[in-house]
């Protein structure tokens, strides 16, 4: 019975793409989107039952009935403090006021004797308030200096005074409203001000219908540009992941493209580095054999060939020499110890005659001189 209720809950609201915007548009608060909705149809299901229960903000209805009446009646508790409020405040000002004109002009008499009877009177009602237990949840609570209302209501004015106060309060508090609602009007229309008492004052007729026309129109337009916000937000956030999915997109096909042709590139290079390198060598061949050109002409080539066959041949001489002395040498080895002492003795000798005759000769030389 309950997935029958439920169906028809979820076809009351409608199919397919309709029932993901309805949900959508009734859970605004929701930081959802129309893919989640899509990729997860029984949690979609469940938000189009719960719009059926509750309302935008999440509230059920019973709750949000008691909500409204609790609401109802702020406004109603609200309404009656802004009256007092409104009142008490006006009789301030009218008292200001007056403060303001005594110091700048005469007062007539029985003006200053309003506005004082009117003070004090304001001031030990005040008073009294603060002073007045019976509000208090602790009844012990000690008095302010050891005094209670009684003795503050010995403070107020004889009760003449008081009576032509009050009798003429209403005339002059109308009149101050009145001046402060022409002052409101001439702010709200300056071009207005110029017109004479009379119009004003009809026009200060339908000036509360237009204040609460443009405070409903503001109203709306503040809704219309939370509504407008919530749709931005929401095409941002779509545009964004949009966004995100070109740029992945755009990435791979980047990372492909440059993985195929990074082959390409790289066989190009090779080829090039390959034939920049056999350019490099047959260059420096051709310095080689531009070297040797400069340095050997044909006179010198002969010279070299002439002088290499004349090394070569005392080369050939010398290995001839060598080859004999290296035979002697071996069959003098084949004598021993013996004949090396003899050699050794022989060299002796042979260096003390060398010796000997360069001694010689130098004692000749200075022998002649």
């Amino acid at each position: 019975m309950s997935g029958v209720t439920e169906t028809a809950s979820v076809s009351s609201l409608g199919k397919g793409d309709s029932l993901h915007h309805q949900v959508l548009a009734f859970f605004p608060l929701c930081d959802l989107t129309e893919e989640d909705l899509i990729q997860n149809p029984q949690f979609c299901k469940l938000l189009a039952t719960l719009a059926q229960h509750v309302d935008q903000t999440g509230l059920t209805v019973p709750l949000k009935t008691e909500l409204d009446k609790a609401e109802q009646k702020l406004q109603s508790q609200r309404r009656n403090w802004l009256r007092s409020e409104t009142l008490h405040r006006g009789l301030q000002e009218m008292i200001q006021d007056h403060c303001v004109k005594k110091h700048h002009a005469a007062v007539p008499p029985d003006q200053t004797m309003f506005n004082e009877t009117m003070e004090k009177c304001l001031l030990v009602a005040q008073c009294v308030r603060q002073l007045d237990l019976s509000s208090t949840t602790n009844q012990d609570q000690p008095s302010v200096l050891g005094l209670t209302p009684q003795h503050v209501m010995e403070l107020m004015p004889s009760e003449k005074n008081v009576q032509r106060m009050r009798q003429s309060l209403p005339r002059q508090l109308e009149k101050h409203l009145k001046e402060k609602s022409l002052s409101i009007l001439s702010y709200y229309q300056p071009e207005w001000e110029s017109e004479s008492e009379g119009l004003k004052t009809s026009k200060l007729s339908y000036l509360s219908a237009q204040l609460d026309k443009e405070k409903k129109r503001a109203e709306s337009l503040k809704e219309f540009c939370r509504e407008n916000t919530f749709l931005l937000q929401r095409q941002t956030q779509l545009y964004l992941s949009e966004l995100t999915k070109c740029i992945q997109l755009f990435q791979s096909l980047i990372l492909d493209h440059r993985l195929k042709i990074q082959t390409d590139l790289d066989l190009k290079k090779l080829e090039y580095f390959e034939g920049k390198c056999e350019l490099v060598s047959q260059k420096i061949k051709t310095e080689m054999v531009e070297i040797q050109l400069d340095t050997y002409t044909p006179d010198s080539i002969s010279a070299h060939r002439k002088i290499r066959e004349k090394l070569e041949a005392e080369l050939k001489a010398c290995k001839a020499d060598k080859q004999s002395v290296e035979l002697k040498l071996s069959s003098f080895e084949i004598l021993g110890k013996e004949f090396e002492a003899l050699a050794e003795e022989y060299s002796r000798l042979k260096k003390e005659i060398e010796l000997k005759n360069w001694a010689l000769k130098e004692f000749t030389q200075y022998s002649e001189k």
